[in-house]
Order: C-alpha cells, then structure tokens, then sequence
C-alpha cells in the first residue's frame, strides 16, 4: 500500500491544536575527506486527539532544529480518522514497505496495546482502547506510515451507508 493511492481526507491545519510526539530519533553520519560530518534525523507524529494525525520527517545538523522541521512536515499531511467513542470502528490491517499492522477494537478500559511507533499514533488520533500487532519489520519510519495508512482506510457506519445508499438501521441487520 502506497501513500499516493489511499483514499486520504486531507485536513486543514487552521484552528487546531495539534500535540507533537517525536517517534525516533536518528544520528545520521556521512563520512567526508574532511572526516566525518553529524546530522540528525527526526520522525515526528501531531495530532489534535479527536482523529487527525499526521506524520512528518526533519532532517537537520542540531536535534532541535530537526524536530521543528520535523513537526512542520507533519503538519502537511493531515488524515482525518473515524472513531467510535475511544477506539476504532472496525479490524484493520495494512502494510507499508516491510512493516505489517494489524489492528482491532477493544472494549472501553482496555488501553492501548501497541509497541512503541504504533502507539506514538495512536495516542495522536485519540484512541485510548484498541489492540495492535506489528508484524515484520519494526522500522519506525514504515511503522507509522503503515499505521497511519491502515487507519486513513477506517470508514464509520454513517459513511458505509451512504455508499450503499441504505438507512443506517440496516447496515448491522442486513
């Protein structure tokens, strides 16, 4: 699964209040005739916690400057997400790259079940119960695009019944 071919809903920045996690951060070194020369690498995840998240990567010579550019970048690619109360509507996998997520619903007071870039994601969209696998790769960077992915996927019952263009008391009875 690609970025370019989900059905992304895309959401302006104006007039929220987006919170910023920083998911891994990485020194980079790239060696010169001169020696070696630092850089640093940052993924950073934002989010409002009311389902939009983003995810962006800032690559810099100092820590924070890589967070703040960072930060900037993930403002730029805003996915709205659908939820259900305090987790998600429904199963959901998806895979970027080598990393594979599986995702599903949990009852109200269970958590967030998820390994370390997954539940960076998770917290920014505001989903407080739900139970996740990672399988395959744990690079952070496919991580969280995979996550990310697999929840721009989630559609709420009001969306599946317009598309079917029945009530919304059949979508469950059939």
């Amino acid at each position: 699964m690609t970025m370019a071919n989900m059905n992304v809903k895309k959401v302006k920045t104006t007039d929220l209040e987006l919170k910023d996690r920083l998911v891994a951060l990485r020194r980079v070194t790239k060696v010169t005739k001169g020696g070696r020369h630092f850089s640093f690498a940052a993924i950073v995840v934002v989010g409002d916690e009311k389902g939009v998240v983003g995810y962006g990567l800032g690559k810099a010579n100092e820590v924070t400057t890589a967070i703040s550019k960072g930060i900037e970048d993930a403002k730029k690619n805003l996915v709205k997400v659908p939820l259900s109360k305090t987790t998600i509507p429904h199963e959901q996998e998806a895979k970027f790259g080598g990393a594979k997520v599986f995702m599903k619903p949990a009852a109200p007071g269970t958590g967030v079940k998820a390994g370390g870039a997954m539940r960076a994601v998770f917290e920014s969209v505001g989903v407080s119960d739900v139970l996740a696998k990672s399988k395959g790769s744990s690079n952070p960077h496919n991580l969280v695009k995979a996550t990310i992915a697999a929840l721009a996927e989630m559609r709420d019952a009001y969306t599946i019944a317009g598309l079917r263009g029945i009530q919304m008391n059949r979508v469950f009875n059939g």
